[in-house]
């Protein structure tokens, strides 16, 4: 196989994996197009709340799989095939450790089901409904490590593929089920199965790419490389819990303080978000590999410039993305799921907010796992969790649904916004991050200013309620656009980007005229 370069792997893993993701977001929302119109609210309520709720115990992972792929690309890179070989067999023996314990502790949550749902839905058998999500969170842990050693080689995009056959298969024979039996019973089986038939194809595969990985005879880690790994592993213990205890307590928060029927409004919004969101993502997680690969390899003046151009990348992504999903999405939700389940705007507001305040963490994320830094903010995903529950817990009471969500953005913005790129700066880049918080500031104004404009001149759009909703996502789009490329065009990071994308362009063509 012809070596690529790493933005040629970049490119592919993330192409694929973004086109992938919006096939299987297409049939996902149909999916719940027809699981929203052929079940109750209740149901709704309750798929959000169990997914949330083995979210949470999905800590349990503890991380490892960042803390092994970290671990990975110098072996990788250097070609030692034993050390891969000793690495995916600890991780092997970690990921059932996993399983087992979701299994007990999921199974220890039963007896306090009452206390998660604050109103008894009208559901039959919800102890065997949950006992049927468990399982699927189990099996997901089962074979699917393979799937690092593949990600790690800069292929992320085959496992991506493998998973969004899936996703679509499952979604196929679940809306079968839902229109022809309305059977929320076998609906899940299916989702029990499409997660296995995943799992065995990419062990199958990676099997087959790397058949060392089937050799019995494996050398075991030195004690200092274990106990390395195992602080890692530690320090992502500590950004699990902030993550999951930030972003998938909002259901469980939600049932408790307001409601089963607030959750399955959220759900509904979460889905769109989420799926809006899971798009985006893949154009960072298609990088992950490389910049790893680029740790091992670069120097530091070189790192931060492909830095600054990723969270240049980011910005315009998730500032368009932010201001036309704000200006359409309770059209849509209305549109597609019914107008019972719309927020008021300001909630909205508040969605989309969380929604670009994450965006702009990404880069710096990629970077710091990739490079092995998770250790040195470890404290500040407790710190985040704890600012999020408390301040949600305590506005929640007082503005319902709306606090809720503010307690996100309050803890987003006193630690993750700042914490995690000072430490990158300052352990790895090691030069000051002033620089860095300036042109936060300046493409933060400039998004918000362009989000203020916009919203003030999409008042005069009149129409159907779907030609309204179109019309307004084509003008924020074009406006948006044209706004940073007039801006931004001149900037280093844009002529970066731009000259990469020329190189892939022209190499594309070199490659198909000798075809």
């Amino acid at each position: 196989m012809t070596q690529k370069s790493r933005t040629e792997y970049s490119a592919r893993n993330t192409t694929v994996a973004m086109i992938a993701r919006i096939s299987a977001i297409l049939m996902g929302f149909a999916a719940r197009v027809v699981f929203t119109h052929t079940l109750s609210e209740d149901y709704v309520g309750i798929n959000g709340l169990f997914t949330d709720i083995l979210s949470v115990l999905a800590l349990s992972e503890l991380g490892v799989g960042t803390a092994i792929t970290y671990a990975l690309y110098r072996p990788i890179a250097q070609g030692d095939v034993e050390k891969q070989k000793s690495l995916m067999r600890l991780y092997r023996f970690f990921y059932r450790m996993v399983a087992g314990i979701v299994l007990v502790l999921g199974l220890l949550v039963i007896p306090f089901m009452d206390i998660l749902i604050k109103d008894q839905p009208d559901v039959e058998h919800l102890t065997l409904i949950y006992l049927m999500y468990l399982a699927n969170s189990v099996c997901s842990y089962l074979w699917v490590y393979k799937r690092t050693l593949i990600d790690a080689h800069q292929l992320s995009y085959i496992g991506v593929l493998y998973q969004t056959g899936s996703w679509i298969l499952q979604n196929i024979l679940q809306m079968i089920v839902l229109l022809t039996t309305k059977n929320y019973i076998l609906y899940l089986s299916i989702l029990i199965l499409c997660t296995l038939l995943n799992n065995v194809f990419v062990s199958r595969r990676a099997d087959k790419m790397y058949p060392y990985l089937r050799d019995k005879e494996v050398i075991r880690l030195s004690k200092e490389e274990r106990s390395g790994i195992f602080q890692n592993i530690r320090a992502m213990l500590m950004h699990k819990v902030g993550n999951v205890l930030v972003n998938n307590t909002d259901n469980l928060l939600l049932s408790a303080l307001v409601g089963t029927v607030s959750v399955g409004k959220y759900s509904n919004y979460f889905l769109i978000i989420g799926s809006v969101k899971q798009v985006l993502e893949q154009m960072f997680q298609g990088i992950t590999a490389s910049v790893g690969n680029l740790g091992v390899e670069a120097g530091r003046e070189r790192i931060k410039k492909i830095f600054e151009a990723s969270f240049f990348m980011g910005q315009w992504v998730y500032g368009l993305t932010a201001i036309c999903m704000y200006h359409v999405l309770d059209l849509f939700v209305g549109l597609s799921f019914g107008e019972q389940y719309i927020f008021e705007s300001y909630i909205t507001l508040i969605l989309c907010l969380n929604f670009y305040l994450t965006g702009m963490r990404q880069a710096t994320i990629v970077f710091r796992d990739s490079m092995g830094l998770f250790r040195y903010d470890r404290y500040k995903a407790i710190a985040e969790a704890v600012i999020n529950l408390v301040v949600s817990l305590v506005l929640g009471r007082l503005w319902g649904t709306a606090g809720v969500f503010l307690g996100t953005m309050v803890s987003t913005v006193t630690t993750s916004l700042w914490v995690e790129p000072y430490m990158l700066y300052k352990h790895r880049l090691q030069v000051s991050s002033a620089p860095y918080f300036l042109k936060y500031v300046l493409y933060a104004s400039v998004t918000f200013l362009l989000w203020y404009g916009e919203s003030f001149l999409c008042d005069y759009i009149t129409g159907g309620l779907w030609t309204v909703c179109i019309l307004r996502g084509i003008f924020c789009f074009v406006v948006t656009n044209l706004a940073y490329l007039i801006l931004y065009h001149r900037t280093r990071e844009f002529g970066l980007l731009w000259k990469k994308a020329v190189q892939l362009l022209q190499k594309y063509r070199r490659d198909r005229s000798e075809i």
